[in-house]
């Protein structure tokens, strides 16, 4: 038996020479190393067993020894709840929890479980097995300088259930007031669902019961001295529920004071005209234009909203920031327009302190992670670290490897600060007609071809003799002079006066095929373009037909805008035209039961922020969306890549028309190429 023990163990073979002839019993013991000690507690018991020699271990050993990472309020604190956790600025202790079975080892136990340097250690009265990984995290962490994080930077950590600990992630559970933080915090639509509250009495409206979730989550957020942004879809009423917020906030002293409220200046119209109508008790006013200022701007209780725009915050950011009463709420709206956090704009609104914020926006994310990244570190600084660390754990997992786990765990760290529901959802807007989205492909015309072809041939061929900044800025500049081209000859050529316009692009003639139906059936149209100049050539061209438009675009004065969005709404106009970029937000526009797209945006979230221009709660008719594509051209390999990304349900944004300048000259060529397109004869 010795002899067979020795060939599975070679350890063993020590008490083989041990062996006496005169001793019938043979050897009693042997002592182990402990290296040998682990080795036969683990693969080197199987091999003895397979050779006929069984291990029989004392009955008293174990190895129920456990451990869990904890995070939790460092005992030297005064925090005794999650209010008080994240106002103190107080900091929390990362530490092994080490149980043997269900009882937890005491700190005396632990030290002289790092001090024993043996595999087997005996603790009440017991045998225990010990990992000798194990005992060198304890020993890491029994360093001097114990380990310490932020309030927020525990509450991220205790939402993922991860924490970096000496370069590695290792699972950590969240214990005493961080654990009540979290737990009230995660999973807001089902919290709020349970703990439905009354809508203000103050407020002249009748809320949803999704806008009734969404003023509780709001409320709870912001009270705990947390930030979250609204990202309901367009048209989901953020508004009216950030109002009802700013009223609930009144009934408390503790959380009274005045909202600022900064959104693009297209919007401080529908702003003022929403709270008069909603909060006629609230006091509102507007720091825009000359003459603003913030004098005799009341606090407490009677506090009212005041209305700024982002170009005249980022002028007056340090007397917004410096303003007598301190803002009780700060909102952003439309804040897509801060998601460049290195962006002056993003500057100045990080420089102005209130005691919440929030963000409202129907596109949290257009192009990349970054962006979410900016909103977020905004409304709850510090929550999703810096943007490099952001970037390297998440953004480059989830965007480039679309690594699952990755995307798991960034949902559970920013889902209690993010709301976001859908017209689709159920019970969301379930009286909203029906609309339907339509791809229009019309065919280029002669003269378009040519013009297309030429361009391609001409900027083609430059390309394929530059690299680096100069290649992409040829690529942009053929991408831009395509699309102009697809719309019509003339935006292409920059023709001035009042050249000949029917019969040169088949866009055009769609166009006069479109309205003439919509304006039969006596109904109302939207027509977006990103272009000021094709706005102007449609302009002029539906007035040569009799035809009357309003045009809005980003020159537009902003009492102008109102007195525009007034008309259509009345019914003074049929035909809106509207730039994209500077009307494709905030807007109420239900008259309209058409939305046509006259050209295609390179990022869909964009385009169907302007179709919610028409599309939101208040429509009451079916809502048509035409998007013109001009076969066979750039324009229709764009349109299928756009399909391809609204059907990977909430996937990253690819990085829109910058994406196309990385690529190769033959995949450049290929994307461009006029292919299986018959000219529309004039």
């Amino acid at each position: 038996a010795l002899r067979r023990a020795a060939r599975a163990w070679p350890p063993a073979a020590r008490l083989l020479a041990a062996a006496d002839p005169a001793d019938p019993g043979g050897p009693t013991g042997l002592e182990l190393s402990d290296e040998e000690a682990r080795a036969l507690l683990g693969g080197a018991a199987e091999r003895l067993a397979a050779a006929g020699v069984p291990v029989h271990w004392p009955k008293e050993l174990v190895r129920e020894l456990t451990a869990a990472a904890v995070l939790e309020p460092a005992r030297d604190g005064t925090q005794s709840s999650a209010r008080s956790l994240l106002a103190s600025g107080g900091l929390l202790d990362f530490r092994w929890r080490v149980a043997l079975g269900d009882g937890e080892l005491t700190q005396e136990e632990l030290d002289r479980l790092v001090q024993a340097h043996r595999p087997i250690v005996r603790l009440r009265d017991r045998w225990v097995v010990v990992d000798p990984e194990l005992v060198r995290r304890l020993r890491r962490a029994a360093r001097p300088g114990r380990r310490r994080l932020t309030a927020i930077d525990a509450l991220g950590a205790a939402l993922t259930g991860t924490v970096e600990v000496d370069g590695e992630q290792v699972a950590v559970t969240a214990g005493g007031v961080l654990e009540e933080l979290r737990s009230r915090i995660a999973d807001p639509e089902a919290r709020m669902a349970r703990e439905p509250r009354q809508p203000p009495a103050a407020l002249v409206a009748t809320l949803r019961a999704y806008q009734v979730r969404g003023l509780d989550w709001l409320h709870r957020m912001t009270s705990l001295g947390l930030g979250g942004c609204l990202a309901d879809d367009m048209g989901l009423g953020k508004t009216v529920t950030l109002i009802a917020l700013h009223l609930r906030r009144q009934e408390r002293p503790a959380t009274a004071g005045p909202t600022l409220v900064v959104c693009p200046a297209s919007l401080l119209g529908n702003w003022e005209r929403e709270i008069r109508r909603f909060a006629p008790t609230a006091a509102v006013r507007r720091f825009h234009g000359p003459g603003r200022d913030l004098a005799g701007l009341a606090g407490g209780a009677g506090a009212g909203f005041v209305l700024t725009t982002y170009g005249t915050m980022r002028r007056d950011a340090e007397r917004l920031a410096g303003a007598e009463q301190s803002w009780g709420l700060l909102v952003a709206d439309e804040a897509q327009h801060v998601k460049n956090p290195h962006a002056q704009t993003a500057r100045a609104l990080r420089t102005i302190p209130s005691r919440g914020r929030v963000a409202l926006t129907g596109t949290p994310v257009e192009n990349n992670l970054s962006e979410l990244w900016a909103l977020l570190d905004w409304t709850t600084p510090g929550l999703l670290g810096t943007l490099p660390a952001f970037r390297d754990r998440y953004a480059r997992a989830v965007e480039g490897d679309r690594d699952e786990r990755a995307a798991r765990q960034l949902a559970a760290l920013v889902g209690p600060f993010l709301l976001r529901r859908r017209k689709s959802d159920p019970g969301v807007a379930p009286e909203l007609p029906p609309k339907t989205e339509t791809d229009q492909p019309v065919p280029l015309t002669k003269e378009q071809v040519s013009l297309y072809e030429a361009l391609v041939r001409e900027l083609m061929a430059e390309i394929g003799e530059s690299d680096g900044m100069a290649r992409r800025g040829l690529v942009m500049k053929l991408l831009t002079g395509l699309k102009q081209v697809c719309n019509h000859p003339a935006q292409f050529l920059k023709e001035p006066g009042p050249g000949r316009l029917s019969g040169r692009s088949g866009k055009l003639e769609l166009l006069d095929e479109l309205l003439d139906a919509v304006l039969a059936g006596q109904g109302s149209a939207l027509v977006f373009t990103q272009y000021v100049a094709m706005g102007r050539l449609i302009e002029r061209h539906l007035a040569d037909r009799g035809v009357p438009t309003l045009f809005l675009h980003g020159g537009t004065a902003v009492a102008r805008r109102e007195e525009m969005v007034d008309a259509f709404q009345r019914g003074a106009a049929q035909v809106f035209l509207l730039s994209l970029k500077a009307a494709g937000t905030g807007l109420n526009l239900t008259r309209a039961g058409h939305v046509i797209h006259y050209d295609r945006w390179w990022n869909p979230a964009v385009e169907d922020q302007a179709t919610d221009r028409a599309y939101r709660i208040g429509q009451t008719q079916p809502v048509q969306v035409h998007k013109l594509i001009a076969a066979g051209t750039v324009e229709e390999r764009v349109a299928g890549m756009l399909r391809q990304k609204r059907e990977l349900a909430d996937a990253v944004l690819g990085s829109g028309e910058a994406a196309f300048s990385e690529l190769s000259d033959g995949e450049l060529a290929d994307l461009v190429a006029l292919r299986g397109a018959r000219p529309r004869r004039p």
